[in-house]
């Protein structure tokens, strides 16, 4: 050990203040009083730096997108860093902020665990939606109250009066387009929910964010596909450059779309769809109970097996409100077409869950903030744009040739020679450059990362003790 006595204080020090770093000194026995025992100092180091270095959860069930890196090698290097250093506090510095990103939401935490400190004001949530330029004292009072504690722009212009005024419509504009919901100045539910997340729980995603950066690998070189769920967005990467960026619609909040890691190997043309049971029971029945011609119009078969064979039947024949939804006996599909819920693009990438990317005739989701909307898979807001990226490269095929077959309306599937890999990913902070933007904690995965957090669990083979 070549710290000097003051040295050590100063990292005992620097062990005091781990929760800058997103981490709790509990987990490592710190408190003021075992920092003034040598012991306590290396064990807590050789903990904190491990957590720094490898990320504190090694795993979570169904997050098939969390990236670690165990490496022990990498581990050892840091470790002998503390133990050669004349500075040891100075080694857990550079631990903490091995890459930009990590530096930016370092800040971004502080900022964060300093206005949780403070607090900020509720809004009533309920009734009705609080409408631009209605009159509504109580809650117009408590609206420029919360946003005045994280809006500088409002709290130099607050205003006063029990009118909705452009003024605070602007400032409720602004706090939309920030949390992913509707930046229309229309305070309904999602607007309220979103003003009554504590400051607590935002610091708690900077400090998810964190963990799930530490010890991931490094980005990969080759071209690839991400669609990160709670940010609405597909992205495709060549390198680190962004070649392809579109809005996506994933599966509700009731129909989750699962993390995956997945290969892309054909496309279909003019799919027809295979009506999943969950939808033809949720989704597809309260139709047909209304209108069954209708939903014949729309390219939706009604088959139902008897005597060992596979009949189709006349819907408007059923009476469907006598069908009991748990015992459904029918089998739904639905043509090729405009009406088609996978529009005329199906994107093969074959995995456990039969999750697809595709096209959709809904095309006004794509201008909402909050496009968690699907039973699951994948709605691309520019499909052809998409099918000419991922053909690139396939002979024979250009943009002409996949216009011709998709007018033709033949179903047909054809191979991708460059089968891009796809990543369905969960991260509610961004980093783009200097800008950090916060979104929803839609699926509450987040939640459960701070849960795992807590509960202590560890890398395998991680050290009890620096080397000090």
């Amino acid at each position: 050990m070549v710290a000097s006595p003051e040295a050590m204080r100063r990292l005992a020090e620097r062990l005091s203040r781990v929760e800058e770093d997103g981490l709790d000194p509990r987990w490592y026995g710190l408190n003021s009083q075992n920092l003034q025992d040598p012991a306590a100092i290396a064990r807590g180091t050789g903990l904190v730096l491990a957590d720094l270095v490898q990320g504190r959860v090694a795993s979570i069930p169904g997050r098939m997108d969390l990236l670690r890196e165990a490496n022990a090698a990498t581990l050892n290097t840091w470790m002998q860093q503390v133990a050669d250093s004349a500075e040891p506090a100075e080694v857990l510095d550079r631990a903490s902020a091995t890459t930009p990103e990590l530096v930016i939401l370092k800040s971004a935490l502080a900022a964060a665990r300093a206005r949780a400190l403070v607090g900020w004001p509720g809004f009533p949530v309920g009734g009705r939606v609080l409408e631009p330029n209605a009159t509504d004292e109580t809650r117009v009072n408590a609206l420029r109250a919360r946003l005045a504690a994280t809006d500088p722009v409002l709290a130099a212009d607050l205003g006063t009066g029990p009118v909705y005024d452009e003024n605070l419509q602007a400032a409720v504009r602004r706090f939309q387009a920030a949390v992913g919901t509707e930046a229309d100045a229309r305070v309904g539910l999602a607007t309220m929910t979103a003003l009554n997340r504590s400051p607590q729980s935002i610091v708690n995603q900077i400090r998810v964010a964190m963990d799930m950066r530490r010890g991931a690998p490094a980005r990969p070189r080759d071209r690839r596909i991400e669609v990160n769920i709670p940010d609405y967005r597909l992205k495709v990467y060549d390198d680190a450059r962004v070649i392809m960026d579109m809005a996506v619609v994933v599966g509700s909040v009731a129909r989750q779309t699962p993390m995956i890691q997945a290969r892309l190997t054909a496309v279909q043309f003019n799919p027809p769809w295979g009506v999943p049971a969950r939808n033809a029971k949720e989704d597809v029945l309260p139709r047909l109970r209304r209108d069954p011609a209708a939903v014949a119009a729309r390219g939706f078969r009604i088959f139902q097996r008897i005597d060992g064979e596979v009949v189709e039947i006349d819907p408007t024949t059923v009476d469907w409100h006598a069908v009991n939804p748990n015992r459904f006996p029918y089998i739904i599909r639905q043509d090729a077409g405009d009406a088609s819920a996978l529009g005329r693009l199906k994107f093969i990438m074959p995995n456990g869950d039969d999750i697809y990317m595709h096209d959709t005739p809904d095309r006004q989701y794509f201008r909402l903030a909050d496009r968690a909307r699907s039973s699951g898979c994948i709605r691309l807001e520019r499909p052809m744009d998409f099918l000419m990226l991922v053909l690139d490269g396939t002979p024979g095929w250009d943009r002409a040739r996949a216009d011709r077959v998709v007018a033709g309306r033949a179903t047909s599937v054809n191979a991708i020679r460059r089968q891009l890999p796809v990543r369905l990913h969960y991260n509610t902070i961004t980093v783009e450059g200097a800008d950090m933007r916060i979104r929803q904690d839609i699926y509450g995965l987040d939640a459960a990362y701070a849960r795992a957090m807590d509960s202590r669990q560890r890398m395998p083979g991680v050290p009890m003790a620096a080397a000090l």
